[in-house]
């Protein structure tokens, strides 16, 4: 489970994974390559290392599974909900939520496009060492619909009927306003759909994989790097 070794200690190192995680060419890794990788890290798991495998190619062998298979239930993640999907599947939601002079009925569809592709993500790549109700995956992505929808809406009204403003300066408006309302709306999605980790903890790894125990502290420290994260994607998405 581990990213590229002893790199993983520094700030460059950890990019580097992250990098990795989200590379938009394992979405191209055939069925083969996938089992092929799999039996490889097996092998190498039971000190099996067949002749001529480099380092360069385990690591390669990693990236694809974590890529691919979700670390607790070890099936494969639905490829426009994994983590390396998410700007090829989410740049055209992206595109539709910045197009010029939406009318209330277009900015409802894409917030609810968005928003809906967004739960999902959540939902395929969430903590599932512990079963979570269905129920809170539901509050989340309703809470994260209606707070998009009714801010997206409400700040393009507001500007509609704000007449001092020059057409110039309202279209540049305009254009940012998908950018809160996706920001609080995820937060809100995020919020709502993991907060069965912060009332039960995360399961907490050992050097080995084997599980130590259960955290709620290790779950507080996470949640709030994950709010903030959030939004700034979805900037570097929009606005790039």
């Amino acid at each position: 489970g581990a990213g590229r070794g002893p790199f993983q200690g520094s700030f460059f190192g950890r990019l580097r994974h992250f990098i990795d995680v989200i590379d938009p060419t394992t979405l191209f890794v055939s069925e083969k390559q996938l089992k092929d990788s799999l039996k490889l890290l097996d092998d190498f798991k039971n000190g099996i290392v067949p002749p001529g495998v480099s380092d360069d190619k385990l690591w390669e062998a990693q990236k694809i599974k974590q890529a691919i298979i979700h670390p607790d239930t070890g099936e494969k993640i639905f490829m426009p909900f994994r983590m390396s999907g998410y700007v090829p599947f989410g740049t055209p939601i992206v595109i539709g939520l910045l197009l010029p002079n939406q009318t209330v009925l277009s900015t409802v569809i894409w917030q609810w496009l968005n928003q809906s592709h967004n739960a999902c993500v959540n939902y395929a790549n969430r903590n599932a060492t512990k079963p979570t109700p269905t129920s809170k995956f539901l509050q989340g992505y309703v809470g994260a619909v209606t707070s998009a929808v009714s801010i997206a809406v409400g700040l393009n009204v507001l500007i509609e009927k704000a007449h001092r403003l020059n057409p110039a300066t309202r279209m540049i408006i305009q254009r940012l306003v998908p950018f809160p309302a996706v920001a609080s709306a995820n937060i809100c999605n995020v919020g709502l759909m993991r907060h069965c980790e912060l009332s039960e903890g995360i399961d907490v790894l050992d050097s080995n994989g084997n599980v130590v125990g259960s955290s709620k502290i290790a779950a507080k420290h996470v949640r709030p790097w994950v709010h903030h994260f959030t939004p700034l994607c979805h900037m570097a998405l929009s606005y790039s």
